[in-house]
């Protein structure tokens, strides 16, 4: 699940970023409302967690531009603006929710899982939770996975890795691919981090003489499918 974060205040930001990438979800994040305009308009997520006191474009503002672009991605509003007044503004506008600042934590979590939940049945019109490829199945709203009828336990990086895999089923995908999409590195480490997920991953999917389904495109990066 892939979540955008448009908030001003650097340490709510990074703190909700922290907390939903432990929790397994891939995270972006912008500082104001034009960059975060730009980002929900120009690629795909599966909800936007959103203040609405943003500078340089108004969080009501974007609501009404998503949606009279007819982009329905799910929207929780978060707000120091807790009035009955301001809480029906938010959702005239297009929200699907809103959360008044200060927050506890399990219950914004809770108020995210539910938002996936709804657009999971329809009401988002988005991406299915589910990803399946040959017998492998990751249900992108509960984070499990199952190999048949195998149980797999990943490590949340593991699982970023496996769901970045899944949702580029039979590509190639690149290093500097990974390391942005799962690592959220825009230069290259020089390390072998990438290598040492990959093979732990592997381990855990192509098990007991499983089909394989994770392969090295040597010189170029790995693709997971079936084997030509």
């Amino acid at each position: 699940m892939r979540i955008l974060i448009v908030e001003d205040d650097r340490n709510t930001r990074e703190f909700i970023e922290r907390a939903l990438k432990e929790a397994g979800y891939t995270v972006d994040t912008a500082a104001n409302g034009r960059d975060g305009l730009f980002l929900a308009t120009t690629e795909t997520f599966d909800l936007l967690l959103l203040d609405r006191m943003l500078p340089q474009v108004e969080g009501l503002t974007i609501v009404r531009t998503l949606r009279a672009s007819k982009i329905m991605t799910p929207v929780l509003i978060l707000s120091a603006l807790g009035d009955v007044d301001d809480r029906v503004a938010g959702l005239r506008a297009g929200g699907d929710d809103y959360l008044v600042k200060p927050f506890a934590w399990s219950e914004l979590l809770a108020r995210v899982e539910a938002l996936l939940r709804r657009q999971d049945s329809g009401a988002g019109g988005g991406e299915s939770t589910f990803l399946r490829v040959a017998d492998l199945e990751l249900d992108r709203l509960k984070r499990s996975v199952r190999r048949g009828a195998r149980r797999i336990e990943l490590q949340p990086k593991e699982y970023q890795l496996l769901e970045y895999l899944m949702r580029h089923t039979d590509q190639v995908v690149t290093r500097t691919m990974l390391l942005e999409g799962v690592w959220d590195y825009h230069f290259d480490p020089k390390t072998n981090v990438i290598d040492v997920h990959v093979s732990n991953l592997r381990h855990k999917i192509d098990h007991d003489g499983e089909r394989s389904l994770i392969h090295t495109v040597r010189g170029v990066g790995y693709r997971l499918g079936l084997a030509d």
